[in-house]
């Protein structure tokens, strides 16, 4: 049996599986101690404000942040859909598929489209005014 891979020398230690986890395990001790050091030092001094400015500013992030996703994931969804119906070659169930794609798509732009109103609703209902 011919190898051209050098075999063990003689003489030096195999690594084992206990050494593997001492280091693995010294190594998270070390992360630990580090990155609680570090939290600590940040929640003692913070050098931002953590509150917002009002909640009228946080409910209007929100609105953008839920149309934001809302309208990205219903891009993605017309995507597929309409991928999937251009490659579903006439099979019934990859129409059909494809057709719950689409049609998700358009709830989620229905939703998109709701979102700022449902939002003012929630305003008026809270008791704040309008943005």
């Amino acid at each position: 049996m011919c190898s051209s891979l050098p075999g063990p020398q003689a003489g030096t230690p195999r690594p084992t599986v206990r050494r593997y986890a001492r280091g693995l395990l010294r190594a998270l001790v070390r992360v630990l101690v580090v990155g609680t050091a570090t939290a600590l030092s940040l929640l003692a001094d913070p050098p931002w404000s953590w509150a917002a400015a009002d909640i009228p500013t946080v409910i209007t992030n929100l609105r953008n942040w839920i149309v934001g996703l809302l309208a990205g994931l219903a891009t993605l969804f017309l995507t597929f859909g309409g991928l999937r119906y251009l490659m579903a070659g006439g099979d019934p169930g990859e129409v059909e598929s494809a057709k719950r794609a689409l049609k998700a798509a358009a709830i989620g732009y229905g939703l998109a489209i709701l979102a700022p109103v449902l939002v003012t609703v929630l305003q008026g209902i809270v008791g704040e005014g309008a943005p």
